[in-house]
């Protein structure tokens, strides 16, 4: 114990969470951020971009599971999906269990987040960036989703926490784009949404703004260890209601699409993920903004 140090991080300004590390494997800067990488022993090698936590190789999927499958497996057949963000890779991994996908759009903004992560975190990522279905796009998400003409059956974002780069990717205006991008009677859209314990204002906006954009939006939640607090994930949608499915329907079409192992998602927790606790459903009556292009910043941004 003496060797090794303690990492703390902030969720908001009042609360936060440490882990030990037992030494840094890797420190560098890319074009948009600094990168680390950790070694631990509670998490596996862990990356921070900006001295944030985003993923550890233990327990990833209790983050990445949840992000994937409730969109993949309420869409009746996804085809066409767009990832944006992810550099780990853990979100496309997920994404090319579906047989039915043919074709992944993958874009990120910072080419060394995923080459870093190709070298460093291979068992995350399980060789996806090599995968024949993915086209790879190194640039702005929100400017690939504005000049797109495509169609997709789901979206799936996993951005930073929405300040610095990720900052115009949390707005309505962003939304509607990615609506309008999407099958207009199937397509899902899914995002992480903070976690109502940490930041229940940013996880209140998240739902109210992507409301303006979608005509359904639902919230799962689930405890995530990298991140140490109860966290959101919202899915939005031109039609499936993620809710609708009944757990016979949920196991059917894990078992139709092959997908074994899986530790989060089966019929019986497919619900329990999608039930808040009554603190959290008071969180809607609370008044906080619509993000918005002209407005963009969250109440309670770290390190406002």
């Amino acid at each position: 114990m003496a060797d090794k140090r303690r990492f703390e991080e902030w969720l908001n300004p009042n609360h936060g969470f440490f882990y030990t590390v037992n030494r840094t494997l890797h420190e560098g800067a890319g074009a948009y951020q600094k990168i680390e990488l950790l070694e631990t022993d509670e998490m596996g090698r862990v990356l921070l971009l900006d001295g944030a936590t985003q993923v550890s190789e233990h327990k990833e999927w209790q983050y990445h599971e949840p992000m994937v499958h409730f969109p993949m497996l309420a869409h009746p057949r996804p085809e066409r999906v767009l990832v944006i963000g992810g550099g780990d890779g853990g979100i496309l991994r997920e994404a090319l269990r579906y047989s039915t996908v043919t074709h992944v759009d993958y874009v990120e903004l910072d080419r060394e987040v995923v080459e870093f992560c190709r070298a460093y975190l291979p068992d995350i990522n399980g060789g996806a960036f090599d995968d024949n279905r993915v086209s790879i796009h190194f640039e702005d998400g929100r400017g690939f989703v504005e000049r797109s003409s495509e169609r997709y059956d789901v979206c799936i974002m996993d951005m930073t926490d929405p300040f610095g780069p990720s900052r115009m990717l949390y707005t309505r205006e962003f939304y509607q784009a990615v609506q309008a991008r999407l099958d207009p009677e199937n397509g899902l859209f899914a995002m992480h949404a903070e976690s109502p314990v940490a930041r229940p204002v940013a996880f209140e906006c998240i739902r109210r703004t992507l409301s303006q954009a979608f005509p359904v939006v639902r919230t799962a939640y689930a405890y995530v260890q990298m991140y140490s607090t109860l966290w959101a994930f919202a899915v939005a949608s031109n039609g499936p209601d993620i809710h609708a499915l009944q757990k016979a329907s949920i196991e059917e079409r894990i078992s139709n699409y092959g997908l074994t192992g899986l530790k989060m998602i089966d019929g019986d927790t497919w619900h329990a993920m999608l039930t808040g606790y009554p603190y959290i459903r008071e969180l809607a009556q609370q008044e906080v903004p619509i993000i918005t292009d002209a407005a963009p910043d969250f109440p309670d941004a770290l390190g406002a």
